[in-house]
């Protein structure tokens, strides 16, 4: 068995055209594959503003997959440390023993993410965007913005964060690694108004995005929210939206934001939701216009986690990086 390290899959693995294919391939493999992928299974520890996720999947076809234990403690930041944390194991799926240990602490569920950010973009967002927005601040927020930027060119790029310190050291990032004209904006709302396509990065559990902020061409990833009690979009926003798309719809009605929207009535089970993998495979189209109003839901899947893992393996394979561990 391999153990790998953070700095050496951070040193191998980043969010690239490559990683971003490799993540939509596992989507489309949700729709042409007869994929193996549980339910989410999630631990709070409410206490401490915690929550560790498992998550999984099996991909036909391929050696190995990947189980994945990822935490979100959103007070860490206060002591110095991350809010996200975890790792993945690689198990063999002609055995079942164990192949790889990858201790990236998060960052795997970072890229995978971000890339699903990218693949949002590619498909719902306009072909021409001259502003790009986020809501949110941290890590997340810096990958997602640097992935968005792999399939869409913006000029300019409005953020808001509650921590304005930490709001214009993203600004002061962004502007160095995009080359773009960077506004930290006094409110959300500013944000979502003024842009062409919008992300949200928060742990929020009370509704951030309004419905009178819309306006025709706006596109919103909303990657936040991913269990039960998070939420970053009015559930009212969803009848406002021409087109409604997501990563897995049961999972989404479950954890993200349309579980909100349909608790709400705002979506029934007739209200025509698309998941990635259908646009990806061509089953069904992404935007159509640049007039339409479209919102992705994004909660994260099983089948992303063991798309980078095994992805990131053959990579670190390939360097002769590692630790190898034998049982004698």
């Amino acid at each position: 068995m391999k153990i790998y390290t953070e700095n050496e899959l951070r040193n191998t693995v980043n969010v690239n055209e490559d990683v971003i294919k490799i993540i939509e391939d596992g989507f489309a493999s949700l729709v042409t594959k007869e994929v193996g992928m549980p339910p989410i299974m999630r631990i709070d520890i409410p206490e401490n503003n915690g929550e560790v996720d498992l998550k999984t999947a099996y991909i036909p076809g391929y050696g190995k997959f990947a189980i994945k234990m990822s935490s979100g403690f959103f007070d860490n930041p206060k002591l110095g440390l991350p809010s996200g944390s975890g790792m993945m194991i690689l198990l063999s799926t002609e055995t079942g023993r164990p192949q790889a240990i990858l201790l990236d602490n998060g960052y795997l569920t970072d890229v995978r993410t971000a890339a699903a950010g990218a693949i949002s973009a590619k498909y719902f967002a306009k072909e021409m965007i001259d502003t790009a927005g986020v809501i949110g601040v941290g890590n997340q927020a810096r990958f997602q913005i640097e992935a968005l930027a792999q399939v869409r060119s913006f000029k300019k790029l409005q953020v808001y964060g509650r921590n304005q310190e930490k709001a214009i050291s993203f600004k002061e990032d962004m502007k160095k690694k995009l080359n773009v004209e960077v506004k930290v904006c006094p409110t959300m709302e500013e944000v979502v108004k003024s842009s062409d396509t919008v992300v949200t990065t928060t742990p929020a559990e009370h509704p951030l995005i309004q419905s009178d902020w819309l306006h025709p061409g706006l596109h919103i990833t909303a990657m936040g929210s991913d269990a039960e009690h998070k939420q970053e979009i009015a559930a009212d926003v969803f009848s406002h939206a021409d087109r409604i798309f997501c990563d897995v719809k049961s999972q989404c009605v479950r954890l993200g934001e349309l579980h909100h929207a349909k608790d709400e009535g705002v979506i029934t089970d007739q209200t025509e939701i698309t998941e990635l993998g259908q646009v990806i495979t061509g089953h069904k189209s992404g935007r159509t216009s640049d007039n339409e109003i479209t919102i992705c839901d994004l909660t994260g899947t099983g089948v992303q986690d063991t798309a980078i893992a095994l992805s990131a393996y053959d990579e670190l394979e390939r360097y002769s990086k590692g630790l190898e561990i034998t049982n004698a």
